[in-house]
């Protein structure tokens, strides 16, 4: 290949990226409030939970379980009565219904066996466990103290002060995991959308064939593409993280940016290459489109910006190894989130480089392939 070529087509794709409105739209809205609104609209930790107490005991006790639980994590309790607590978790009007019973705090006291009851609407499954666990805390605490303890936990007579610290997000912020993988999530569909649509639009404008009279190869082609779309997609993702994950949101960024940009580029080998591939396969928009949405769709559920790898079954766990995002998010979440250097991360950005090559070497001959059969 010759470099020269490679960088007049780029320039020309990057005159023609910029000539359709419709995808610069997309990548300001893609790289902007899009990163806004996930990350901020869909929370996962327990905020303003609805909260109803049968109190059949009355008791002091009672009284301060109730005052135990506050904002922002529950809404203001409300006392209810069996009835209605059971007419309120029918109609989805409270979550968690604490019921006390006659005699409770007079049975602890006497250190005789006293349970509580906690319903759950466990339908917002992820809500319901981690305020119960609030809660379970919460009134251990309480019962710790009422009991004559300092703490809630005793092991062998001895009392025990266990201290947890949250590294890397001490405040549990969902917003910190969501901006910073939404950016991931968004490089990963740009990246495929856009190197795909460039080719598709040459075939669809006819220029395909006055690049095929030229005297430039398919790889120089191909590359230019790659460069330039590529190109495009890391700097939009690190002014994204700057000025909406920073800037905007509030969200530290621990690690090197420009460790993250090197990774982001290697990476960019393999998406957009993909996205050649699938352009080469569909024969207009439409069929790219139908394309693109289970590749992308499944290399983002599945490469762990969503929900652990390590929840997932073996087997898939293996089978995802061959996928460039699984390794991109692991890199990326180790600089970005816990600031991991170039020692750290290099075996990702070696399975970067290497799914890279195998994907280009078969995007490439396919291309080659589809160039033959139009010249």
């Amino acid at each position: 290949m010759r470099a020269a070529n490679v960088a007049r087509l780029g320039l020309k794709e990057l005159r023609s990226l910029a000539a359709d409105p419709v995808l610069v739209l997309l990548i300001l809205y893609t790289f902007t409030y899009a990163i806004y609104a996930v990350a901020t609209g869909a929370n996962f930790e327990v905020s303003n939970a609805a909260v109803a107490v049968v109190d059949d005991d009355r008791s002091a006790l009672s009284f301060r379980l109730r005052d135990a639980v506050l904002p922002p994590q529950f809404a203001h309790v409300v006392e209810m009565t069996a009835a209605q607590a059971d007419a309120a978790l029918d109609a989805g009007d409270t979550v968690f219904v604490l019921h006390v019973p006659a005699g409770f705090e007079a049975d602890l006291l006497r250190g005789r066996p006293a349970s509580l009851l906690l319903d759950v609407d466990a339908t917002a499954m992820t809500q319901a466990g981690n305020g119960a666990a609030y809660l379970q805390s919460i009134i251990a605490r309480e019962l710790a103290v009422a009991a004559g303890r300092d703490d809630g936990i005793s092991a062998g007579g001895q009392a025990v002060d266990m201290v947890v610290r949250a590294r890397f997000n001490p405040n549990l912020s969902s917003v910190w995991f969501n901006a910073v993988m939404q950016v991931i999530n968004n490089v990963t569909m740009l990246s495929v959308i856009l190197a795909g649509a460039a080719l598709i639009r040459e075939r669809e404008h006819g220029t395909i064939e006055h690049l095929l009279v030229m005297p430039v190869t398919p790889a120089e082609i191909m590359a230019a593409k790659i460069g330039a779309n590529g190109l495009v997609i890391v700097v939009a993702s690190l002014l994204s993280l700057l000025v909406m994950v920073q800037g905007v949101l509030g969200v530290p960024v621990r690690g090197s940016l420009l460790l993250y940009a090197g990774g982001a580029v290697l990476y960019q080998l393999s998406v957009t290459a993909l996205g050649i591939l699938l352009a080469t396969i569909a024969r207009s928009m439409p069929q790219f489109g139908l394309l693109v949405i289970p590749v992308i769709v499944t290399m983002n559920l599945l490469s762990g910006s969503s929900t652990p790898l390590e929840s997932m079954p073996d087997w898939l766990q293996w089978l995802m190894q061959a996928s460039p995002a699984t390794h991109f998010v692991a890199f990326s979440q180790a600089v970005l989130y816990r600031g991991a250097g170039l020692a750290i991360v290099w075996p990702m950005l070696a399975a970067l480089a290497l799914i890279g090559a195998v994907i280009f070497a078969v995007a490439l001959a396919r291309f080659r392939r589809t160039v033959v059969e139009m010249g």
